[in-house]
């Protein structure tokens, strides 16, 4: 018994198991991870929001965040009670379309050589959950509000009381379970600096790629314009695959409306835009140590997709980035110096 109470008192060891106590935590709760999940990304999210919003305004924080709030549950109501509707039928149509272009052959041996391609990888996969993800979500509005709504509320009370929760949460560094909270500490802090920071780039990558999509779609004269643009948002949110598995339906759809010639327009739009988040978003969104080489982006998130289903593509490379974070394979502390050798130093 001593002899694992030494085990326990030494750092490595015991930040391993309170790791491994975590993760049986999460899992033990796994039912409740979308709501989690979805908190997590709230928070951290509109914090950053508040926070960017604070240092060039200065107004009263808890007034900002109720009239953030009041914003963002107005929008939502908007958008279920006026544009729900309109956005199911959508995807439903972009789906019965992709699936006419399957089922009908093709006399061109390109066209068949790539749709036997698509069918047999891993982005035939990637497609069906993600339009399964976006048609059951919609569909089955009263789960998903209700998810969305305990987020959004769980949210806010963060929000509201950051500074006091902080105050509190810092009383049990000098309670019987400090270990227990450094450790705790140590942990969150790095899932906030890689997880959270990854979640922030690729939504704001998301969005970006969206606007400008959506903006070509409507110069190329697409149909379901709101259901392809909420398909770009979804399938933006995954590094790096995202792009390449939304190639598929827009391809398959400008052939269907244009020819070849429109496939071709698409492609180079698609290109410009992939470019664009390339070396303009991700330089400035990333650092270089958070952007993985693309065979690991792609074998973590076919890994993370077997495991956590669509979840996975979206969280799958943030928590890969938090993990070698904890390895220390990357080290994103900014350096606060730089030593000065004693032969230079003045007095």
């Amino acid at each position: 018994m001593n002899g694992l109470l030494d085990i326990f008192e030494k750092k490595g060891p015991r930040r391993i198991l309170i790791f491994a106590l975590i993760i049986l935590i999460l899992y033990s709760v796994k039912s409740m991870m979308n709501i989690i999940l979805l908190t997590f990304i709230f928070a951290f999210l509109l914090d950053r929001l508040i926070e960017f919003t604070l240092k060039r305004v200065h107004f009263n924080r808890k007034l900002l965040v109720i009239l953030l709030y009041t914003v963002i549950v107005g929008l939502l109501t908007v958008g279920v009670v006026k544009y729900l509707p309109i956005i199911t039928m959508e995807i439903s149509q972009i789906i019965v379309r992709i699936t006419n272009f399957y089922s009908t052959p093709h006399d061109s041996v390109l066209l068949t050589y790539l749709e036997s391609v698509i069918s047999s990888n891993q982005i035939a996969a990637y497609l069906e959950n993600g339009f399964s993800f976006l048609l059951k979500y919609f569909s089955d509005i009263s789960k998903t509000s209700i998810q969305v709504i305990l987020a959004l509320v769980l949210s806010l009370f963060f929000l509201l009381e950051k500074p006091r929760l902080i105050e509190f949460t810092n009383k049990f560094k000098d309670s019987k379970i400090a270990p227990f909270y450094f450790e705790i500490e140590f942990f969150g802090k790095k899932f906030t600096r890689t997880f959270g920071k990854v979640i922030e780039a690729q939504f704001i990558i998301a969005i970006v790629n969206t606007i400008l999509s959506v903006i070509v779609l409507l110069i190329l004269g697409f149909p379901q314009i709101i259901g392809l643009g909420i398909m770009i948002f979804f399938l933006g949110l995954i590094p790096v695959a995202g792009v390449i598995i939304s190639l598929v339906p827009l391809t398959i759809i400008a052939f269907t409306i244009g020819g070849f010639l429109k496939v071709v327009y698409v492609l180079i739009a698609v290109m410009i835009i992939h470019g664009i988040e390339a070396y303009i978003l991700n330089p400035k969104l990333m650092s270089s140590k958070t952007d993985l080489p693309v065979f690991y982006t792609f074998i973590v998130l076919i890994f993370s997709q077997n495991f956590f289903g669509v979840w996975g593509l979206i969280i799958g490379i943030p928590v890969f980035v938090f993990l070698l974070d904890i390895l220390d394979v990357t080290n994103k502390e900014p350096a606060n110096h730089i030593p000065v050798p004693k032969s230079k130093k003045t007095r």
